[in-house]
C-alpha cells in the first residue's frame, strides 16, 4: 500500500499555492494552481496517492474545502490565529507558507477550525445576512432622526419611524428644505423595505426541520428569544465540541484572556478572540434578562453591588450560556433548579 501525501495550501483570492510532502518531509511536488474550480479538480485527480490536507481559513476557504473534501482523505482548515509560525521566520513567502502548513500537518501539531456541516453553514450565512440588514435599519432610523433634528421639526420618537405616524408627519412639514423631504421619504422606503427582507429571512430560518425542535427547546431558557436561539445552534454547530462551559463561555468571548508567567496572573481585557456574533446577542439578551427571571435578577444585583454594572453583563452573559449547553445537551425544556 502506498503512503499517503500530506500537502500543504496556501490560499489566496486568485491563486493557491501547494507543497506535497512525504512522510518523512520529502517534497514530492510544488507550485502555484488558478483558484478556479476547473483547475482545482484537475490538480486534485493529477494525485496518484491518497493525500491528506490542509488550508488556513479564510474568505476563500470554504468552497475550496467544499470542492477539494471528496478528493481526500481528510481534510483540515487550520486556525489562523495559531499558524504563528508562518510569519515568525525571516523570509516569509506562498511557497514557504504551503511548506509550513504541510509540516505541521506531518507533524500532527496543526490546530484545526471547527467546520459545521454544509447545511448549517449554509443557514448561518442567511442568519448573518439579517444581521447586516438589521445594522442597516437602525442607521437608517438614525438618520432619519437627525435629518428631522437639522431642521427642528418637532416629532415623537417612539412613533416616528411607524408608516401611520411617519406619513402624517410629512403632511404637516413646513418651511423644510425639498432635499430634506425626499431624502425623508427615500430613507423610510428603504427602511421598510429592509424590515420586510428582514422578517422573510427570519421567518425562512425559523421554518427549517432541522432547527426548528432545537429552537423551540432553546426558547425555554429565559431572556432567549428567537434571534439568541438561532445565533447559538448555527455558530456552535455542534455543542458536544465543547468539554466544558469554560470553552464555550471562551468561544463566546466572555472572558478575559490569560497572561500568567513565573507564578503571576496578569488579568487583561475580554479576548479578541471570540466569535463577535454570540457575543453580540448573549450581551443583549443579558442586559434584559433580569427582567424575566428572579434569579438572573438576583445574580445581577449581587454583581451590581461589587460597583460594575459591565461585570454583572458579563456574570449573566456566562449564565446564560451554561443554560443554553444543558438545554442542548439534554434535548429537554429548560426547568429552574431547586437550588442554587
Amino acid at each position: 500500500m502506498k503512503e499517503r501525501y500530506y500537502v500543504g495550501l496556501d490560499v489566496h483570492k486568485r491563486t493557491i499555492s501547494y507543497c506535497v510532502k512525504e512522510a518523512g518531509g520529502q517534497v514530492v511536488r510544488e507550485g502555484r494552481v488558478a483558484a478556479r474550480r476547473a483547475a482545482l479538480k484537475s490538480w486534485a485527480e493529477s494525485l496518484d496517492r491518497p493525500w491528506i490536507g490542509a488550508l488556513e481559513a479564510t474568505l476563500f476557504s470554504e468552497w475550496i474545502y467544499d470542492l477539494l473534501e471528496p478528493y481526500s482523505e481528510e481534510l483540515k482548515v487550520a486556525h489562523p490565529a495559531m499558524l504563528k509560525a508562518l510569519s515568525a521566520g525571516k523570509h516569509k513567502s506562498d511557497s514557504i507558507d504551503s511548506s509550513k502548513i504541510a509540516d505541521l500537518l506531518r507533524c500532527d501539531l496543526l490546530v484545526q477550525s471547527y467546520v459545521p456541516p454544509a447545511e448549517i453553514r449554509q443557514l448561518r450565512r442567511v442568519l448573518r445576512y439579517r444581521h447586516l440588514m438589521v445594522t442597516q435599519m437602525v442607521q437608517l432610523k438614525n438618520r432619519i432622526s437627525g435629518l428631522l433634528m437639522e431642521t427642528g421639526v418637532e416629532y415623537d420618537q417612539k412613533k416616528v419611524h411607524g408608516q401611520r405616524y411617519f406619513r402624517r408627519l410629512m403632511s404637516e412639514l413646513e418651511e423644510v428644505p425639498e432635499s430634506v423631504v425626499q431624502l425623508l421619504g427615500l430613507g423610510h422606503d428603504s427602511m421598510r423595505t429592509l424590515q420586510q427582507i428582514e422578517r422573510r429571512l427570519l421567518g425562512g430560518l425559523c421554518e427549517q426541520d432541522c432547527l426548528q425542535r432545537r429552537v423551540e427547546l432553546l426558547m425555554t431558557i429565559p431572556a432567549v428569544g428567537v434571534v439568541t436561539a438561532l445565533t447559538w445552534a448555527l455558530e456552535v454547530g455542534e455543542v458536544s465540541r465543547f468539554r466544558a462551559i469554560r470553552n464555550a463561555v471562551s468561544y463566546c468571548g466572555l472572558c478575559a484572556a490569560q497572561n500568567s508567567s513565573a507564578g503571576k496572573d496578569r488579568p487583561g481585557p475580554i479576548s479578541k478572540h471570540r466569535n463577535p456574533h454570540l457575543q453580540r446577542v448573549l450581551v443583549e439578551a443579558a442586559k434584559l434578562a433580569p427582567r424575566y427571571s428572579p434569579q438572573l435578577a438576583a445574580l445581577s444585583e449581587r454583581e451590581r453591588n461589587k460597583g460594575n454594572v459591565n461585570r454583572a453583563t458579563l456574570a449573566l452573559a456566562r449564565k446564560l450560556v451554561a443554560y443554553l449547553m444543558a438545554v442542548d445537551r439534554s434535548g429537554r425544556p429548560f426547568e429552574i433548579p431547586a437550588f442554587g
